[in-house]
């Protein structure tokens, strides 16, 4: 990384973000008889022994049913041990992380709080007193020690990171009976379009499955808090009408990826009409900024190219230019915050509608596509390094030619207004990438 000095030395210091059975009634004579008459044994199967010794286990080691323990709080020292990842003390910890610093502050559980959005997500709620606890289960898709550096700056800001999944419907209802969540901002999820094509399963259990574990969680907590979630402008797929507005078709999905955040939409649907669940969905439009995934072009492109590696840019199949809605990281976190701010109570209780629940929708994206060679040409200037170009036809992967949102819904209702354009974004992310890699002396991979 020779280069990464004297980039540096030209970008301007410009601040951003990061830098909650009957037994059998058989008649005694007939035991009677079995004590005292040994020949009738051989009748009996080795089967037979064997599931009797199972009853008389199952009743034994089975403790008392207790029909109103479920309606109590209770300390979770009381019930089953944590997992092993919580380690010692984590209840206090959970507790003291989720604790807001006034009154009026909310109690949020933050999913996929060591991801690219979640993290920025979680420290700006610290910064304005909220109390944050995230859950993050720090998967292989990319670098996990990029996660676990920006799990490092949530714990330096007093935010603690469970380690667990969200399919883990145990660890979850411990974090709910630990806390009494005001508010849920999920943002785990499986990312990335290609990756389907090699791992489809990780997207039902991650999109899917666990988006379903943490609403029954949520249905069943009292109070139920109110949901905000990351969708995603790819539920859009293969609609040919631009802007995207939330009242486009969404039933054409070009990807897995865009089919699991589609179905989840449908799954927010279902448990708002009947549990009562407040549920807020964002569909965001190509996030990039500081503390990025490093599987987005923005990101490997800067990586490539201060490596002299050639890059693909691709084309559509009639050689127009693909192009996309860059939104910087601090635009789409003050759509989150605005999102959660509005979002009205749930209405149920203990799994139970009582009344009619807010459901919402909206685009969190710039309004201004960008050509991908207009990105290129932007880093480009930025590294001061020329790029080595190839320019490909796009492939049938479940990209899609071009993003563009309409916000006009999110305007007035949030209050969202983006105002980061593509090359001062940009110049933050360069920024933050010459310092992290350059500080710990790697190779840009």
């Amino acid at each position: 990384m020779t280069q990464l000095k004297p980039i540096l030395t030209h970008l301007d210091a410009i601040p951003s973000t990061p830098g909650k059975f009957k037994p059998d009634k058989s008649s005694p004579y007939s035991l009677y008889r079995l004590r005292f008459h040994p020949t009738l044994f051989p009748r009996f199967t080795l089967w037979s022994f064997l599931f009797i010794c199972f009853i008389v286990l199952f009743f034994f080691f089975s403790p008392p049913t207790n029909p109103a323990a479920g309606n109590n709080r209770r300390s979770l020292k009381n019930t089953v041990s944590p997992p092993a990842a919580l380690g010692p003390n984590w209840e206090r910890r959970v507790r003291a992380s989720a604790r807001p610093r006034s009154k009026t502050g909310f109690t949020v559980l933050v999913t996929g709080a060591a991801g690219f959005v979640g993290s920025h997500v979680s420290l700006a709620l610290k910064r304005r007193g909220d109390g944050v606890l995230g859950l993050d289960n720090f998967n292989h898709y990319y670098d996990v020690g990029l996660k676990k550096a920006r799990m490092g700056l949530l714990e330096r800001s007093g935010i603690y990171i469970v380690d667990g999944d969200i399919n883990d419907a145990v660890l979850l209802k411990k974090l709910f009976d630990a806390v009494p969540f005001t508010h849920v901002m999920h943002m785990a999820a499986q990312a990335g379009v290609r990756y389907a094509m090699q791992n489809p399963g990780s997207y039902v259990h991650s999109n899917i499955a666990g988006f379903v574990s943490l609403l029954e969680a949520c249905k069943m907590a009292n109070p139920q808090p109110s949901i905000v979630w990351a969708s995603s402008s790819s539920v859009y797929g293969l609609n040919s009408k631009v802007p995207f507005s939330e009242k486009d078709r969404t039933d054409q999905p070009a990807s897995l990826y865009a089919a699991t955040k589609k179905a989840g939409e449908e799954i927010a649907h279902t448990y708002n009409h009947i549990h009562g669940l407040s549920i807020t969905g964002l569909r965001f439009f190509t996030v990039y900024g500081p503390w990025g995934r490093p599987d987005m072009a923005y990101f490997f492109f800067t990586k490539d190219i201060l490596r002299g590696k050639e890059i693909k840019i691709f084309e559509t199949s009639d050689h127009g230019s693909v192009a996309r809605d860059f939104t910087y990281i601090d635009d789409v976190v003050k759509g989150c915050l605005a999102a959660l701010d509005t979002a009205k109570k749930s209405t149920g209780s203990g799994g139970k509608k009582k009344g009619a629940a807010q459901l919402r929708i909206y685009n969190v994206g710039n309004t201004k596509p960008v050509p991908v060679g207009r990105l290129v040409s932007i880093l480009e200037k930025l590294l001061k390094v020329k790029a080595k170009k190839k320019v490909l036809q796009m492939p049938r992967n479940g990209d899609v030619p071009f993003t563009h949102a309409n916000i006009t819904l999110a305007q007035k209702e949030l209050g969202y207004k983006p105002t980061t354009d593509l090359e001062i974004g940009l110049k933050k992310f360069v920024k933050w990438y010459v310092n992290y890699y350059g500080s710990k002396k790697k190779s840009a991979w």
